[in-house]
């Protein structure tokens, strides 16, 4: 059965760190690129960040040098470490294998003072 269950989301101050992570399923992270996703409330859904199987990484404009998506081969695990948080960056995080239909459930990151 194919998994993807994040963990790592919470209430943070402005300028505060957190890491989220993915735990996924062997049978798709040993394929598949993966990625971070996030949903503003009234905002589209929009793509944080993503990372190779080879770990070449790719990050959205608004998240370059604050963020930092990194994956764990061994534990099938896929992480997003969170510096400098902004009011901006709050919303549910999601993650991904990339180009397909494997979501996680989601996790809410909140920035707030």
């Amino acid at each position: 059965q194919v998994q993807l269950v994040e963990s790592g989301g919470g209430l943070v101050q402005p300028g505060g760190s957190l890491r989220l992570s993915c735990a996924a399923s062997r049978s798709i992270f040993s394929i598949y690129s993966m990625a971070w996703y996030r949903r503003a409330p009234g905002k589209q859904r929009e793509l944080v960040a993503a990372i190779t199987r080879g770990s070449s990484t790719n990050y959205a404009d608004s998240v370059k040098g604050r963020f930092t998506i990194s994956r764990d081969n061994a534990e099938n695990t896929v992480y997003l470490q969170m510096n400098s948080l902004k009011p901006e960056d709050t919303a549910v995080y999601y993650c991904s294998a990339l180009g397909t239909a494997y979501w996680g459930q989601g996790t809410q990151v909140t920035v707030s003072s």
